[in-house]
C-alpha cells in the first residue's frame, strides 16, 4: 500500500577528517566524498605547477627568440658585428653572466610545491585493499543485478546522474583483480571485454598479449580446452616467441590428444555439460538466488487475498498522548512477519543532524561473532557505521522517544542508535538480528536479553538497488527517505522468528544512509507480555 496516492487529498581547502592513514574508503560514500575534495585540491596544485612551468618556458622561449635574431645577424659578418664596441661588450656580458642566469632558470625545479602537496596528502590516499574492495564491489553488483560487462563498462545504469565508462585498461585491471582471487569466471568476462574494446579500435595502454595470456589461462581453468587453445594461437600470432604461451600450447595439445585417445564420447559429453554448468557461475545456495532475485525486484508476488489484508492508516501509538491529535501515517509492507512502514517520521533537518554527528566517527561496520561473542568486521557486511547516544544530542534523544512512543517498547534497554552509510556495492548479506539458541552469549555483555525488535530509518533515497529483503518470505522493502520500517524479531513467547532473516541489497547507483535501533527484551515484560504458545 502506498500513501503517495492516498494522502495527497489530505572551498578549495582540503578536508582531512581522518586521524589514520587508512579507513576502508570503499565501504562508505561518506568518506569517499572527502577523496573527491582531495583530488580537486591536487588538480588545483597540478594546474599551478603547469602555470609555473609554462611561465618558465615562456621566459626561456623569449630569450631564445631574441638571441636567435641576434646570432643570425652576428654570424653573417662576425668581424663587422664585433667592430661595434657595444656588441663586443654585450657578447662578453651574455656569455659570462646571462647564459649562467639562463642555466639557473632551466635548472630551477618548479615542482616543489606540487610534490610537497602530494607528499602531505598521500597519507590520506586509498591503498591496494581499497582498490580491490571497489573492484569486488563492481563484480558483486554485476552478479546481483545480472549486468553484462558491456552494460557496466559503458556505464548504462539506471538513475545515474554522472555517466562514466570503463576503458580497456580499467577492464583489464578488473580482470586481474578477479584473477588474483582465483575467480576465473569474472577474469574471463572482463578480459574478454578489454579485448573487445581494443578490437573495436580503442586507443589504450593495455596490451592484447597480456590480456590473451590471462584470458586463455582463465578459460582453461574453467575446463574449456578448445577455447583456451584458440586464444593461445591468437596470442602466438601477436608474439610468436612468447615462452609461456608456447609451453601452454604444447600442454594443451597433449591434453587434447589424450582425451581423443580415451574415446569416451558419451562420458566426455556428460562431463562437458557438467563442467559448463559448473563454471558459468558460482554455485550459489538457493537462499543466495532468492536474495539476488529480490534485490532485482523479481521476488514472489503476494497473492491478491493477502494483499487485501494490507492497509494504510493514521496511527496514534495506541492512544499515546503525543499522537492522539497528530497521528502518524503508517502502512503495512508485509503480513508474516508483520512489517510496517511509518511515513514522514524523521525530518530532513533531523537526518542532517544525525549524519553530521555520525560522519566523524564512521568506521567499518562490525557483526557479532557467534564463537567469541565479540564484534568483528566481515566480508558479507560492507558499510561504515557509528553509534549515537541520546545524551549527546537532543535530536537523538527526541528520535529515541519517538521510537518508544510508536512501538510501545521501552528504549532504555535498547542499543544506541546505529547510523550506517553504504559505499560502492555496499551490502549486508542475509542474517538474523536476534541471537539463536546456539549463540547464548551473543548479547551477554549488554545484560538486556535478546533483540526483540528492529526499527530502521531510511535517511536517503537510493537511485537503484539498496532494498531491504527477506528471502525466507519473499518481501522487498525499498528505501524511501524520511520513512522507517519496524518488525518484531521474536515471538511474544521469546522464541526467534526465523522468517525475519533479512539482508541489505548492494547499492547499484546512489548513496544509502540508514539508522537503526535494536530494542531488547528487558523492560518489555508488561509492554509485550509473554504468551503460552511458542510461535505466538
Amino acid at each position: 500500500m502506498a500513501f503517495n496516492k492516498i494522502w495527497c487529498t489530505v572551498a578549495l581547502g582540503l578536508l582531512l577528517p581522518f586521524s589514520c592513514a587508512h579507513t576502508d574508503f570503499f565501504t562508505s560514500i561518506g568518506h569517499m566524498t572527502d577523496l573527491i575534495h582531495t583530488e580537486k585540491d591536487l588538480v588545483v596544485s597540478l594546474k599551478d605547477y603547469i602555470k609555473a612551468e609554462e611561465s618558465k618556458l615562456e621566459q626561456i622561449k623569449k630569450w631564445a627568440e631574441k638571441l636567435d635574431q641576434l646570432t643570425d645577424t652576428a654570424t653573417k659578418d662576425p668581424e663587422g658585428f664585433l667592430g661595434h664596441p657595444v656588441n663586443a661588450f654585450k657578447l662578453m656580458k651574455r656569455l659570462n653572466t646571462e647564459w649562467g642566469e639562463l642555466e639557473n632558470l632551466v635548472l630551477k625545479d618548479m615542482s616543489d610545491g606540487f610534490i610537497s602537496n602530494m607528499t602531505i596528502q598521500r597519507q590520506f590516499f586509498p591503498n591496494d585493499e581499497d582498490q580491490t574492495g571497489a573492484a569486488k564491489a563492481l563484480l558483486r553488483l554485476q552478479d546481483t543485478y545480472n549486468l553484462d560487462t558491456d552494460t557496466l563498462s559503458r556505464g548504462n545504469l539506471p538513475g545515474v546522474k554522472h555517466k562514466s565508462f570503463l576503458t580497456a585498461e580499467d577492464c583489464f585491471e578488473l580482470g586481474k583483480i578477479a584473477y588474483t582471487e582465483a575467480d576465473y569466471y569474472h577474469t574471463e568476462l572482463w578480459m574478454e571485454q578489454a579485448l573487445k574494446q581494443l578490437d573495436e579500435g580503442e586507443v589504450s595502454s593495455a596490451d592484447k598479449v597480456y590480456i590473451l595470456d590471462y584470458l586463455s589461462y582463465a578459460v582453461y581453468q574453467q575446463g574449456d580446452l578448445a577455447k583456451a587453445m584458440a586464444l593461445t594461437r591468437r596470442l602466438l600470432e601477436l608474439d610468436p616467441e612468447h615462452q609461456r604461451a608456447n609451453g601452454n600450447m604444447k600442454y594443451f595439445e597433449y591434453i587434447m590428444a589424450k582425451e581423443k585417445e580415451a574415446n569416451k564420447s558419451s562420458t566426455d559429453s556428460e562431463d562437458q555439460v557438467e563442467k559448463e554448468t559448473e563454471v558459468k557461475k558460482k554455485d550459489y545456495l538457493p537462499e543466495r538466488r532468492k536474495y539476488e532475485m529480490l534485490c532485482r525486484g523479481e521476488g514472489l508476488k503476494m497473492t491478491p487475498r493477502r494483499q487485501k489484508r494490507l492497509f494504510c492508516r493514521y496511527y496514534d501509538g495506541n492512544r499515546n498522548p503525543r499522537y492522539i491529535l497528530g497521528p502518524v501515517k503508517q502502512e503495512d509492507e508485509w503480513d508474516k512477519p508483520r512489517i510496517v512502514r511509518f511515513l514522514d517520521i524523521i525530518s530532513d533537518e533531523e537526518i542532517e543532524t544525525v549524519k553530521e554527528l555520525a560522519k566523524p566517527r564512521l568506521s567499518r561496520a562490525t557483526v557479532h561473532d557467534p564463537e567469541t561473542g565479540k564484534l568483528t568486521t566481515a566480508h558479507y557486511r560492507v558499510s561504515k557505521s557509528a553509534w549515537l547516544s541520546g545524551y549527546e544530542s537532543p535530536v537523538v534523544s527526541r528520535i529515541n522517544t519517538r521510537i518508544q512512543d510508536l512501538t510501545g517498547l521501552d528504549v532504555s534497554t535498547a542499543e544506541e542508535l546505529q547510523v550506517a552509510n553504504y559505499g560502492v556495492g555496499g551490502q549486508y548479506e542475509p542474517h538474523f538480528d536476534f541471537a539463536r539458541k546456539d549463540e547464548p552469549d551473543a548479547f551477554k555483555e549488554l545484560g538486556t536479553g535478546n533483540r526483540i525488535a528492529t526499527w530502521l530509518f531510511y535517511m536517503s533515497d537510493v537511485s537503484a538497488g539498496g532494498a531491504t529483503v527477506f528471502p525466507e518470505v519473499g518481501a522487498s522493502v525499498w528505501p524511501r527517505k524520511g520513512t522507517a520500517v519496524f518488525w518484531y524479531n521474536l515471538f511474544p513467547s521469546g522464541e526467534g522468528d526465523y522468517s525475519t532473516r533479512h539482508a541489505a541489497c548492494p547499492v547499484l547507483v546512489g548513496n544509502k544512509w540508514v539508522s537503526n535501533k535494536w530494542l531488547h527484551e528487558r523492560g518489555q515484560e508488561f509492554r509485550r507480555p509473554c504468551t503460552l504458545s511458542e510461535l505466538e
